[in-house]
């Protein structure tokens, strides 16, 4: 066995990526490893590529909403192989490029499954290695599922790959993955239907605004279907046969192809967590504030591997994944705060959060102005045919700040950062409006929205 490394990385993905080459760059012997191509989901099989793909259902809308306005679509379609192969354009080259960034740098780059053996030792496949520090930023697979015939689903990965979309394809869950798949799905030619199991999807966004995607996604040509669970899938020649319970009366569904978008959850099952003595439970490696293991002092979390208030997003992991570091080299010095981070739903449009709901925000006790607008009429929408938009944004009445802001609307998933980062800096209202804004761009609407 060689001599212990400073750190060991578990997960060459954003959070691991960032604190792999912090250490590195404080002069610590570090090595990172992964059994998956390096890059992580996000840049490889989550939301990069799927914005690229994103942007080719965009422009199939923006047609359509313009058609008798000057735009005649014609027979304007998606070729799914070619955009396919523009986003592995992007995705093929990745995982080399970060690798060799990442030896640039002086991490020593490494390969396998990741496997506990003792409070300060990792076994990779066949190698045993000691460190003084490690850090499991490990990701997320998808959620389990239980019923018959859960084996015929695949899961978002495979659908970031498929060479042909299938002209009928269900998507399982009311979250991220099944809406914006779905959206682009339907743009792509494809009949999608989304099952979910709740009431109401997408149950940390604004539920005003949920009900306006919903029936804009209905408007676009996607089944949802609420309340309704799945008892079984079977398989019949090249189609599946999906049945579906609701209030009782079960259904069966014909389709070609099942997408799990029902959730994920930290991938922790072959770390054998307990050889090393660490404390973990189903939202991860159980941290302290410092993102340090609260039962093995060698070992940090970050990202989905870590049980944090942080919402399981990229820009999140990459900043837990710098406090993480920063608190191995420099003391536990520093607590990753967690308000002004905005999250999107890449529908066609896009829905928006950053701060708190309503519900939370009474139940905090702070008085609040809900500034609630239908912007569907405003210029920047009527420019580009759109019909559905809206905004609320909360204002705690004795600071005049923002304390929670909920958008629904093209280009808000931009606009809500300005949001984001007046919760961050405490900006008031009244600063935001004396703001002069270029114009006429969708952010000149900020001002009337508050």
């Amino acid at each position: 066995m060689s001599d212990p490394y400073d750190l060991v990385v578990i997960g060459a993905g954003m959070a691991g990526i960032n604190a792999a080459n912090k250490c590195a760059a404080a002069g610590w012997r570090v090595a990172i490893t992964d059994e998956l191509p390096y890059g992580g989901t996000c840049a490889l099989r989550g939301c990069d590529p799927k914005k690229i793909l994103r942007r080719g259902a965009e422009i199939i809308d923006a047609a359509r909403l313009l058609e008798g306005k000057g735009i005649d679509a014609g027979n304007l379609s998606i070729n799914w192989a070619d955009l396919m192969g523009h986003t592995r354009g992007f995705t093929d080259p990745m995982p080399r490029k970060v690798e060799e960034d990442l030896s640039g740098n002086g991490v020593e780059t490494l390969h396998g499954t990741a496997t506990f053996s003792g409070p300060n030792r990792l076994d990779i496949d066949a190698q045993g290695l000691e460190a003084r520090h490690f850090l499991i930023a490990a990701g997320a697979r998808p959620r389990p599922m239980d019923f018959p015939g859960h084996e015929l689903l695949i899961d978002s990965t495979d659908f970031l790959h498929l060479d042909d979309l299938p002209a009928r394809v269900l998507f399982v869950g009311g979250g991220f993955i099944s809406f914006e798949f779905a959206h682009i799905a339907v743009r792509s030619g494809a009949f999608p239907i989304v099952i979910d199991r709740g009431e109401r999807p997408l149950k940390g966004f604004d539920p005003d605004l949920v009900e306006l995607l919903v029936d804009r996604s209905t408007q676009a040509g996607i089944d949802v279907r609420r309340a309704t669970a799945i008892t079984s899938i079977t398989r019949d020649g090249s189609k599946l046969r999906v049945a579906v319970e609701k209030d009782g009366a079960e259904e069966i569904i014909e389709t070609d192809l099942v997408v799990h978008g029902a959730g994920r959850v930290p991938e922790l099952s072959r770390l054998d967590l307990e050889a090393a003595g660490i404390a973990h439970g189903p939202k991860g490696v159980t941290v302290a504030g410092h993102l340090q293991s609260t039962s093995n002092p060698a070992v940090w979390a970050a990202g989905d591997s870590a049980d944090t208030p942080g919402m399981p997003l990229t820009p999140v992991a990459v900043f837990e994944g710098k406090v993480a570091a920063s608190n191995m080299v420099n003391g536990n010095t520093t607590v990753p705060r967690y308000d002004g981070v905005a999250t999107v739903v890449y529908t066609i449009p896009e829905l928006a959060r950053v701060g708190m709901l309503e519900t939370e925000a009474r139940a905090a006790g702070i008085d609040i102005d809900v500034r609630h607008r239908d912007t569907s009429d405003w210029y920047s929408n009527y420019r580009i045919g759109e019909t559905t938009a809206a905004t609320k944004i909360l204002i705690d009445r004795a600071t005049d700040t923002i304390v929670g802001a909920h958008m629904f609307g093209p280009e808000y998933g931009e606009l809500i950062n300005i949001c984001a980062l007046a919760i961050k800096l405490g900006l008031t209202t009244g600063q935001l409006k004396s703001m002069t804004a270029s114009y006429p761009s969708v952010g000149s609407d900020i001002g009337s929205m508050l």
